[in-house]
């Protein structure tokens, strides 16, 4: 598969380890890892800030940002904060930080931004997903303008 926008991934509190699908896809396509310094004990600002300096390297109108989990926060106040608008953004099963499930040592996710983006975005949820109900994950699509995709457990 050829893509002709360049694609970030954007992994959530953890990373994504070799066996993750985001490091599965940067691998078979060659799509680049936004790094962040702290992936386990996370502040949203130094987030945003390493998101804004990977983007800053790119053509913001061929640049589509593939966020999973708490990162989608982060994209989101990214997109507060600096106002640009890219070509678009997946975002899966992001994780509420308004949520008693949401990791602890996490500083400054919450609360969710919930306005809608300036750009074509999709956002993928499930059942089960133990950090957003679905019911949450709805609202977030709906006030972010995103497209829904429900995937099941």
């Amino acid at each position: 598969m050829i893509f002709n926008s360049t694609i970030l991934t954007l992994p959530g509190i953890g990373g994504s380890g070799p066996q993750h699908w985001q490091s599965l896809w940067e691998k078979e396509y060659g799509f680049i890892r936004v790094e962040q310094k702290d992936w386990e004990t996370p502040v949203r600002a130094d987030w945003v800030a390493n998101i804004h300096e990977e983007v800053s390297k790119h053509d913001p109108q061929d640049l589509i940002l593939v966020g999973h989990s708490a990162v989608c926060a982060a994209i989101l106040y990214w997109v507060r904060q600096y106002q640009i608008r890219i070509k678009g953004a997946l975002l899966v099963a992001p994780a509420d930080p308004e949520a008693k499930t949401f990791p602890p040592g996490a500083t400054g996710f919450a609360p969710m931004p919930l306005m809608k983006l300036p750009f074509p975005s999709i956002l993928v949820a499930s059942t089960n997903d133990h950090f957003a109900t679905l019911d949450r994950s709805i609202q977030f699509a709906d006030a972010w303008g995103s497209g829904f995709f429900n995937i099941g457990e």
